[in-house]
C-alpha cells in the first residue's frame, strides 16, 4: 500500500469514475495499445481498496475487475515510472499469482502509472502478453504518451465533477 493510501483513495473516489459504463475515450486507448504492442490484452485499471477495476479493456471477455491481493497494477502504483515484468514465472512478486498459474496466464506485464497532477496514482495503464517479452526505449516511450492521454482523459472526469 501507498504511504499515501487514504488520500490516494479519496482522489479515485472523488472522480466517480467507478463503476460507470464503458467510455469511447478510453476504449480508444486500449485499443490502439493492444495494437500498438500485438498483445491480446490492454487495461486502464483503476486500484480501489480491494480490488481493480477495469474501466477500459481488451482481451478478458466479461471480467471488469480482480482481486487487489492478485492484481499486477497494485505494485505498478507504488513507483514513478512504468514497471516491467518480463516473466511472471521468473518474478519472485508473481510467479505462484492465480493469474500467471491460470487464465489469462500471464507472462508478460508492463504498467504505466496513472498519476494525476495532484501526485496520487490511481491506477494503471497496462498492456500483458501470454509469452515472455521486453520492451524498448521507443516502445517504453510510447506507453508513457499513451499513458499521459489516459491522464487526460481522467482529468476532464475530474473537471466535470468539480464544477
Amino acid at each position: 500500500m501507498p504511504d499515501n493510501e487514504a488520500e490516494r483513495l479519496s482522489a479515485l473516489l472523488a472522480l466517480l469514475i467507478l463503476d460507470t459504463l464503458p467510455e469511447e475515450r478510453f476504449d480508444k486507448i486500449v485499443s490502439f495499445a493492444a495494437a500498438e504492442f500485438d498483445v491480446p490484452i490492454a487495461l486502464i485499471s483503476l486500484v480501489d481498496t480491494d480490488r481493480q477495476w477495469f474501466k477500459a479493456a481488451i482481451g478478458l471477455g466479461a471480467t471488469c475487475e480482480t482481486g487487489r491481493d492478485i492484481s499486477f497494477c497494485g505494485h505498478a502504483i507504488m513507483r514513478g515510472d512504468i514497471m516491467v515484468v518480463p516473466n511472471a514465472l521468473d518474478d519472485a512478486r508473481f510467479h505462484d499469482n492465480p493469474l500467471v498459474s491460470g487464465p489469462p496466464h500471464i507472462r508478460f506485464y508492463a504498467g504505466a502509472p496513472l498519476i494525476l497532477p495532484s501526485g496520487y496514482a490511481l491506477g494503471t495503464l497496462c498492456i500483458i502478453d501470454t509469452r515472455p517479452r521486453t520492451l524498448d526505449g521507443i516502445e517504453l516511450a510510447i506507453l508513457s504518451t499513451l499513458r499521459s492521454l489516459a491522464v487526460q482523459e481522467l482529468i476532464k472526469s475530474e473537471a466535470r465533477h468539480a464544477g
